[in-house]
């Protein structure tokens, strides 16, 4: 089982970036998709996810309007667009997977927003 983000970098205070999180060896579609952050010295937070369908999402109350958390079935991929970024976004992001007692992580990608 693979989870593997990539999309992350450095960008400037309102800027965007769009993560990736490509998956294989399991069945992708069954799972219901999440972004994590964790920056230095704070606890690993629930950005947002999305059904298994696609069909619902949910987002953390401090990217709400900013951030979109999409998926693509049949790309076996989930992305997270992020817009207007800000300082305090800076963390390592990470993709998980969950399917009733299942879970998978990726290894994260660092996104740091700075000027």
């Amino acid at each position: 089982v693979q989870l593997v983000e990539s999309g992350g970098g450095l960008v400037q205070p309102g800027g965007s970036l769009r993560l990736s999180c490509a998956a294989s060896r399991f069945t992708f579609s069954r799972y219901v998709l999440s972004w994590y952050r964790q920056a230095p010295g704070k606890e690993r937070e629930l950005v947002g996810s999305i059904s298994s369908a696609g069909g619902s999402t949910n987002y953390a109350d401090s990217v709400k309007g900013r951030f979109t958390i999409s998926r693509d079935n049949g790309k076996n991929t989930v992305y997270l667009q992020m817009n207007s970024l800000k300082p305090e976004d800076t963390a390592v992001y990470y993709c998980n997977a969950k399917w009733g007692q299942v879970t998978y992580w990726g290894q994260g990608t660092q996104v740091t927003v700075s000027s």
